[in-house]
């Protein structure tokens, strides 16, 4: 944990307090702005960039981090990055993604232990055995693995954008992979057959329609967002379902007077800084592979450049194909 910030470290950093004074208490922010300030000048030093998924929290998301978005907006832009070091707050198949699309730069990932349980549910192995169940099927991999699965993998998606990559192999019958939710949501979406696997975020996997019940008995009239990688139950359940990026732009656009987001719970915080006339009910399902991201192994990771992200060449070829495909469509 930082020290207590000294009177012009807090000054110094007021402006970025600002930003997250509704959802960090003003106790907490004396705690966390000497990292704040070291990293914002280490930033500068060494020409680094940090990238920051939706589920990093708030001093993260708002106050530290340069790139922000969902798998498929860092992904993106992790193509335009100038910096010479990418520090990637998020899991490690992010942190690979940024690799992959930028082979030439540093890329930082401040705990190597921000795993995740859908990246954990497949292998390479798996991928070649149904191959050969389903000769001649193409392999759509969800971001959310492996760099050596994508490289087994024909072509790579994310919860935006799995139906128009599924409905693009122009095919009627394709192997999706490892989120079964996600791919049963996709399903229900298109004509195409879909074969799934047994893989399943260990976050989203714990809502149920019982929850939704439950939330809509006791806040009337709530509006009810869901993530596709939450059960088809759940998805039926709910009045929209979407990426992470499309969850936010649902508020944007709708500003529903109350609103539940059924996924990771540090969406809520960051989505409602931008929406004070916003009731966030907040169900809290935390994923611990994100919250092993912290401000202090951010700055650690600046300062020593621990833990470099290191691809082996024969396998990153293959896999930044995978998603080089993917960005085409």
């Amino acid at each position: 944990m930082s020290a207590i910030a000294s009177a012009v470290v807090l000054d110094r950093t007021a402006h970025l307090y600002d930003r997250v004074s509704r959802v960090v208490p003003a106790m907490e922010w004396p705690s966390m702005a000497d990292d704040v300030d070291a990293i914002m000048r280490l930033k500068r030093e060494k020409n680094a960039i940090i990238l920051a998924h939706n589920y990093q929290s708030p001093e993260i998301f708002h106050c530290v981090a340069d790139v922000v978005g969902d798998s498929l907006a860092l992904a993106r832009r992790a193509i335009d990055v100038e910096a010479d070091i990418i520090v990637l707050a998020g899991v490690h198949f992010m942190a690979e993604t940024a690799k992959l699309l930028n082979p030439q730069k540093t890329v930082l990932i401040p705990d190597m232990g921000a795993g995740c349980s859908l990246a954990d549910s497949i292998t390479p192995a798996d991928i070649r055995l149904l191959r050969q169940r389903y000769p001649g099927l193409p392999v759509i991999t969800y971001v959310n693995t492996s760099a050596a699965v994508k490289a087994e993998s024909d072509i790579c998606c994310t919860s935006g954008n799995a139906r128009r990559i599924v409905e693009s192999m122009g095919l009627p019958r394709v192997i999706m992979l490892p989120d079964e939710y996600l791919a049963q949501n996709i399903a229900k979406e298109t004509d195409v057959e879909i074969i799934t696997w047994a893989g399943h975020c260990e976050v989203h996997e714990q809502f149920t329609p019982g929850d939704i019940a439950e939330l809509r008995a006791s806040h009337p009239g709530i509006v009810v967002l869901a993530h596709p990688e939450c059960p088809p139950e759940v998805v039926d359940a709910a009045d929209f379902s979407g990426s992470t990026a499309m969850l936010s732009d649902y508020v944007e656009d709708n500003k529903p007077p109350r609103v539940v987001l059924l996924t990771e719970c540090s969406m809520s915080d960051n989505v409602a800084v931008h929406h004070p006339e916003v009731d966030f009910i907040r169900p809290c399902n935390l994923c611990p592979h994100m919250k092993r991201i912290t401000l202090g192994n951010i700055r650690h990771a600046l300062e020593t450049g621990q833990h470099e992200v290191v691809i082996d060449p024969a396998v990153a070829d293959r896999a930044r194909l995978a998603v080089e495909r993917m960005l085409e469509i």
